[in-house]
């Protein structure tokens, strides 16, 4: 049985990625964090289910190539069509057969390495896997593929706090067999990175941390972040 693991990806490129982090710390700074994001991630699910893809926006050459030299062959290439993210994501879905598919997003460099695999296992027995964000949207969504015509992606406030609840109401009213994972953390705010920045430092001195979610790379991307003294926490 194929087991396809996604994660929707961005091009690091300044001014596009992290925009409301940026507004704190400058467009190049939010992009060298976000770079960072990417090398983790990509580096601890290189060999999460059977099939793994990254799902690449903006969806052009650069991108590509970008994408391609960070997977090291690891991972296939999927281009983003010019959608909303609703339609991206149910275009994805659908994109890769009626086996289950996991998906996740890039901002939460501290995801833990078997969050994934435990969305796999519980698929068998339900039709979708929820991993709720601390902020009210969600970081990862697993369907058995058995129910891709359901209309879980429209009518959603993606990108909102509302994400959660409004995609709940929807599989409540669909009947479907939903599970929920432990809730994480994405980074979008100024105070989100004070409070990666304290989560990096207690799990260095972690084994269980080290060994499900350590992020070297976030972890030097904001040793060299500027501007710490303006978050709350900083330094």
């Amino acid at each position: 049985m194929t087991a396809t693991f996604g994660m929707f990806v961005k091009s690091p490129e300044p001014g596009r990625v992290k925009t409301r982090l940026a507004s704190a710390i400058g467009d190049s700074a939010a992009a060298a964090l976000y770079r960072g994001f990417l090398s983790d991630l990509i580096l601890r699910f290189g060999a999460t289910g059977t099939r793994r893809v990254l799902a690449y926006s903006p969806a052009d050459a650069v991108s590509r190539e970008f994408f391609e030299q960070q997977s090291a062959g690891r991972f296939e290439l999927w281009p983003q069509p010019d959608a909303d993210l609703g339609t991206r994501m149910r275009l994805f879905f659908e994109a890769f057969g009626r086996e289950p598919v996991v998906l996740i997003g890039s901002d939460s460099p501290t995801l833990p390495a078997n969050f994934p695999d435990l969305a796999f296992a519980m698929l068998r027995h339900h039709d979708v896997i929820l991993g709720p964000a601390t902020d009210g949207g969600l970081y990862l969504i697993g369907l058995n593929q058995q129910h891709r015509a359901w209309p879980i992606f429209e009518g959603i406030d993606w990108s909102t706090a509302r994400v959660l609840d409004q995609v709940m109401r929807r599989l409540i009213e669909l009947d479907a067999r939903v599970e929920v994972l432990p809730p994480w953390y994405d980074i979008d705010e100024p105070i989100d990175v004070a409070f990666l920045r304290g989560h990096l430092a207690a799990s260095s001195v972690s084994q269980v941390a080290q060994q499900y979610y350590d992020a070297p790379a976030t972890r030097a991307a904001l040793e060299l972040l500027p501007g710490l003294d303006v978050l709350p926490g900083g330094r």
